[in-house]
């Protein structure tokens, strides 16, 4: 058991459910059904994957490469791995994938060196976490499998839907929100073959 300080610590240590959470949240119930298996990538503090496991009786596992976010999601009665992506797990272990991916671009200014930094952050272009995310998540998907995943204007949803074409994936937005500085979109990607 965590003290107060502890817990504190894990919270300014790990991203905290805000609209991009929400979002992705009510696409991933809309879709997933009670029967899937689910692996929610990045799950911070997993408040999404623990909403979807609620509302939508699936079987969901969480992973996140901080140790902070890890014992928050398992804290919310999740089995958590935690993980760089989608490395270590098996071929065709999941019918649905969800990922609320760092998606900022770097700001030199802002750079703080620490978990919370790599939670937002997703490099120059913001694409880059999604980069290496969409290069291996075919692997771990069953046959008919699909991924749910934000994106914002701010990384470039047409650029993101580019990469993925090039990795073989067609990605369709299945819900979007407009906010004064960026549009948030959940792209649902599947093979295309």
């Amino acid at each position: 058991m965590t003290d107060l300080a502890d817990r504190r610590g894990m919270e300014t240590e790990v991203y905290q459910p805000a609209e991009d959470s929400g979002l992705l949240a009510t696409a991933a119930c809309e879709l997933v059904t009670g029967d899937e298996r689910v692996l929610e990538v990045g799950t911070g503090s997993g408040y999404v994957g623990a909403r979807v496991a609620e509302e939508t009786g699936a079987t969901v596992y969480a992973s996140d490469v901080n140790p902070h976010a890890c014992r928050q999601a398992r804290d919310r009665g999740l089995p958590v791995v935690r993980a760089d992506l989608t490395a270590p797990f098996r071929a065709g272990a999941f019918d649905r994938v969800l990922f609320n991916p760092p998606y900022l671009p770097r700001d030199e200014a802002a750079e703080r060196d620490d978990w919370m930094e790599r939670a937002l952050s997703g490099g120059e272009t913001g694409r880059e976490v999604v980069e290496a995310f969409l290069d291996d998540v075919e692997r771990v998907l069953a046959p008919g499998g699909s991924v749910l995943m934000l994106v914002s204007t701010l990384t470039d949803i047409e650029a993101v839907a580019a990469y993925a074409a090039d990795c073989g994936l067609a990605a369709r937005t299945v819900r979007e929100e407009s906010y004064p500085f960026e549009r948030l979109a959940i792209l649902e990607i599947t093979p295309e073959h």
